[in-house]
């Protein structure tokens, strides 16, 4: 059998091209140097209402009412039939008369078929309209349900300070020593909710940043349970550290029930001194720790396990896989509430060093 000439595989090879054009189901046209359509798939032809047998010799800008003669589409495929260019993913509008704006995404590439001269370019053309309209129609959606959520949040905060208020009150009007002390607990809970609340109908539901959320959180103990700000007083310092919602909340009620703990137990009557909250991170480690200058704990080994205060802490602790370390003697207190990767430091148990 006698060899194929060079001739004859460019013809195959252009032969191989046609017969794909013809079977595509995306929309093709291969093009001549001079832009002129030499072939064009069943697929094109539907898509864009075209009369298939109308196609081939045509120039690809007298197709259709002239909608395709678009001067920057020219000059992109002038660039690529030069070698200059390629056409990848290129968005362009088509407007066709008695339809709607139509958005096409357009891939173009020089074909080579060895040592023939002619230039043809191969055309792939993908209408995206509806997609892009979904993508929209996604994206007001979503947008839509941000504002929602956002507004929500504010609500609830809103919602939840109120309730807070009514606690407040009602711990003003009670003779009982015992309810008094109770209800303000539960007032400093709720502000603590309260505030993280605020601070996510503030952020755009991101992550709670930890030093804005822990600062508005103490003003709010601080105007609410703390008597005499004179005598004692409630500093904050907190790095950089942002965390998700769901973490912020359980740090939140820990400052909480540490800070009003510290209020009714470390400062007697016309004992003054300060509150100290503090936050570090580094990776996946963080300290939260709250000490005072105050009176110290009385010596015993129940000293850390009375009352609910102290039980929503260990709780809370053990959900976040933290631990307990509190140092106390008669300078003050200090409870410190660490997390680290290692497994082994995330029982949450109670550990108590105390000073001598």
């Amino acid at each position: 059998m006698a060899a194929r000439t060079p001739e004859h595989r460019e013809e195959a090879a252009l032969s191989l091209t046609l017969a794909v054009i013809a079977t595509s189901t995306t929309p093709l046209l291969l093009l001549d140097g001079d832009l002129n359509v030499i072939a064009a798939s069943t697929s094109f032809c539907r898509t864009f209402g075209i009369d298939a047998a109308t196609v081939p010799g045509r120039q690809l800008f007298d197709l259709g009412s002239g909608e395709w003669n678009i001067r920057q589409l020219r000059s992109l495929l002038v660039a690529t039939a030069d070698g200059q260019a390629e056409i990848d993913a290129y968005e362009m509008e088509l407007n066709e008369a008695h339809r709607q704006k139509r958005l096409l995404l357009l891939n173009a590439r020089k074909l080579s078929y060895g040592q023939d001269e002619k230039v043809r370019l191969l055309l792939a053309v993908s209408d995206v309209t509806e997609a892009r309209r979904n993508e929209k129609l996604k994206d007001d959606l979503l947008r839509e349900k941000a504002v929602l959520l956002q507004e929500l949040q504010h609500r609830v905060a809103n919602s939840l300070q109120i309730i807070a208020s009514v606690l407040l009150q009602d711990a003003r009007k009670v003779r009982s020593e015992e309810t008094r002390s109770h209800l303000q607990s539960a007032h400093g809970r709720v502000m603590s909710i309260a505030a993280l609340q605020q601070q996510l109908s503030t952020s755009g539901l991101a992550d709670v940043e930890l030093r804005t959320y822990f600062k508005q959180l103490c003003q709010s103990l601080s105007a609410s349970v703390i008597h005499h700000p004179d005598l004692l007083s409630l500093q904050v310092s907190v790095d950089d550290s942002h965390v998700n919602a769901d973490i912020s909340v359980s740090l939140g009620l820990i400052v909480t029930e540490l800070v009003i703990n510290a209020i009714k137990h470390a400062f007697p009557k016309d004992h003054g001194g300060t509150i100290s909250v503090d936050y570090r991170s580094q990776g996946d480690a963080w300290t939260l720790s709250v000490a005072d200058t105050g009176v110290g704990m009385p010596p015993g080994p129940d000293l850390a396990k009375a009352g609910l205060g102290t039980s929503i802490v260990e709780a809370l602790c053990k959900q976040l896989q933290a631990r307990i370390e509190v140092v106390s003697d008669s300078s003050g207190t200090r409870i410190s509430i660490s997390h680290t990767p290692d497994p082994e430091h995330g029982e949450g148990e109670l550990e108590q060093a105390q000073a001598v």
